[in-house]
């Protein structure tokens, strides 16, 4: 608190009683500071502070702010009176499988917890679960580390090397380094059902139906409501937006959100999947359609014997892999032929990925599992011949990391380590930016980074910055603060 000066807070709320919106807006001055705070009701929320150069001025941006937000519906409130809105979990059964062979199923980890993410990249399995947990594991099942986030996580997310986790809390956080950190902060009155990353720039569908697109500023962009709601796939590409829900899919320009084409589907769709020139949509009426990029035409149809809660392909889409709310998982081949259907020796799966010849499920139970389907061995689970499962047991020293929520969780330095880069926080028209110091790269463009531990004035030191499609800079490494 600054000496001698009065602090003064306005606190509003927006709560809508269908449920479309339900959340708070809090603006504190302190002297010639203005401290905002804004998230969803009943959550701790999200934080900016900008200093001017005058007590007066700071009084004067703050009206501003509060009379933005009055003329969109907030009204004052009492902080806490209001209860939270419940957020959304995926209603889901899980039947025994009708296969009559088990899959050849190599190793399986409970995570403890119901869980929806996946991502298998070149050196590590990741897998988020509903309690907050997202664990990696190499691919032969060894347990690596644990990510423990403040919310469950609905998906997981790559987009190039960077590794995403939406959340419960309408946050998405950066894996990718030891510290992770909330690179988004969804709108609060967003629910988030599935989530795409492309270049740096966030697509999220939601429980009603919308598609909403927020740069790497965390700064949103546009909003389109598609036909049918319950919107459980989205997927991304440089020529459009492709977005799933109850009524079809919907491709959008990414651009401004034109309308490219509308396709409706045998079901709605309960996930998605993309190749470079088509998509796949998983549906309720039981098959996985593959549509055209370019048209919206469907191309081909993969029959299941349940609703189709996951699916994925083998590199080109030569093989097409889905995953049943009857516990079993199939296998076709391009055009649409069935090869083979087994069970998955647990639960429904509610995501999957294919990846050298090893189909990674996540499961009703919470449990990641590894499926061998090379040729020989689907043969061999077809005669019955299956090998002995191993149960993957979680190290009890395995390191365990937590998001930074303050700019006191960065480990300082006294100078910046030979090859690495200086990046500096600076108030940019009123907005707090990170800008690149070190020689060698464009001043002005933004880096995406940490807004919970940007300080004005500050220099940060970052491992390395890799330009993106839309003129910014992504941290790739580890993020430390220069004394």
């Amino acid at each position: 608190m600054s000496a001698g000066a009065t602090v003064t807070t306005t606190y509003l709320e927006l709560s809508q009683e269908d449920g479309a919106a339900h959340k708070f807006y809090e603006v504190t001055v302190d002297g010639p500071t203005v401290t905002v705070r804004y998230g969803r009701i009943g959550a701790t929320g999200q934080v900016q502070t900008t200093t001017f150069p005058t007590a007066a001025k700071a009084q004067a941006a703050a009206a501003k702010k509060v009379g933005e937000k009055v003329r969109k519906g907030y009204a004052p409130a009492v902080r806490g009176q209001r209860a939270p809105r419940a957020v959304t979990r995926r209603q889901v059964v899980s039947a025994p499988s009708t296969a009559r062979a088990v899959a050849p199923v190599l190793w399986r980890f409970d995570t403890g917890s119901s869980a929806f993410g996946i991502h298998v990249d070149d050196e590590r399995c990741w897998v988020g679960n509903q309690s907050g947990d997202v664990f990696t594991l190499d691919h032969e099942g060894e347990a690596l580390a644990r990510f423990s986030l403040p919310d469950g996580v609905k998906c997981l997310v790559a987009d190039d090397f960077w590794i995403y986790a939406g959340c419960d809390d309408g946050r998405v956080y950066d894996l990718s380094s030891k510290l992770p950190f909330a690179a988004y902060d969804i709108a609060a009155d967003v629910d988030i059902f599935w989530l795409d990353i492309h270049e740096g720039v966030l697509n999220v569908s939601d429980r009603a139906g919308r598609l909403t697109v927020i740069d790497h500023e965390d700064e949103h962009q546009w909003t389109r409501r598609s036909q049918g709601e319950h919107a459980w796939m989205v997927r991304a590409d440089d020529r459009a937006v492709y977005h799933g829900h109850h009524g079809g899919v919907t491709a959008y320009a990414p651009d401004g959100g034109g309308e490219l084409w509308h396709t409706p589907t045998r079901g709605g769709v309960l996930f998605g999947w993309q190749e470079d020139d088509t998509v796949y949509a998983g549906t309720a009426h039981r098959v996985v359609q593959r549509l055209s990029k370019a048209t919206g035409a469907v191309e081909a149809t993969y029959a299941c014997d349940s609703a189709v809660y996951s699916c994925a392909t083998s590199p080109g889409g030569r093989f097409v892999f889905a995953g049943d709310s009857a516990s079993s998982v199939y296998c076709f081949d391009r055009d649409g032929t069935r090869l083979w259907k087994l069970g998955t020796g647990g639960g429904s799966a509610l995501s999957m990925q294919y990846r050298d010849e090893r189909l990674y499920l996540v499961t009703t139970d919470g449990s990641l599992v590894c499926v061998d389907a090379s040729e020989a061995a689907v043969a061999a689970a077809q005669q019955g011949t299956v090998p002995v499962a191993r149960d993957v047991k979680l190290a009890a020293a395995l390191p365990t990391y937590a998001p930074a929520t303050a700019a006191t969780a960065v480990a300082t330095v006294a100078q910046a380590p030979s090859g690495a880069v200086v990046v500096e926080c600076v108030q940019h028209h009123g907005r707090l930016r990170v800008h690149v110091v070190s020689d060698g790269y464009d001043d002005s463009w933004n880096v995406q980074f940490p807004r919970a531990i940007r300080v004005p004035g500050a220099r940060y030191v970052v491992d390395a910055l890799h330009p993106a499609a839309g003129g910014f800079y992504r941290v790739r490494g580890e993020i430390r603060r220069l004394r």
